[in-house]
């Protein structure tokens, strides 16, 4: 059996660093959901809405609540990845063995960003 060729550090840069980039984005997308639906809610409570209704969406929100730390730990674990990654491709001056420099400094900027 042939063994699996080892994945060229650029090409795990930039899958990394999108990965990052995704995670990022989604959390972001189920913060702004969450609270889009609790202004929802607040308003059919406020125009007196069916009880039903209004206990329905409430599940609704509390689903979108729950993918909130979720998502959050997965962007952490890939944030960690990531940085034990450019880490690892570090060379003792402090300068990187990858040569991307375009992906190696969004890669810097996400950790740095998400870090903070």
């Amino acid at each position: 059996m042939p063994r699996p060729k080892a994945i060229d550090p650029e090409r795990q840069l930039v899958i990394k660093t999108r990965s990052v980039e995704r995670l990022a984005k989604e959390a972001n997308y189920y913060k702004e959901e969450t609270k889009e639906n609790q202004d929802k809610l607040q308003k059919m409570k406020d125009e007196n809405k069916d009880h039903y209704d209004i206990k329905k969406f409430a599940e609704v929100l509390e689903e979108s609540e729950m993918m909130i730390p979720d998502s959050e730990n997965r962007l952490k674990k890939a944030v960690n990845d990531l940085a034990q990654f450019l880490e690892g491709h570090e060379n003792h001056d402090g300068s990187s063995e990858l040569n991307s420099e375009e992906w190696l400094n969004r890669a810097k900027e996400l950790v740095q960003a998400q870090s903070s």
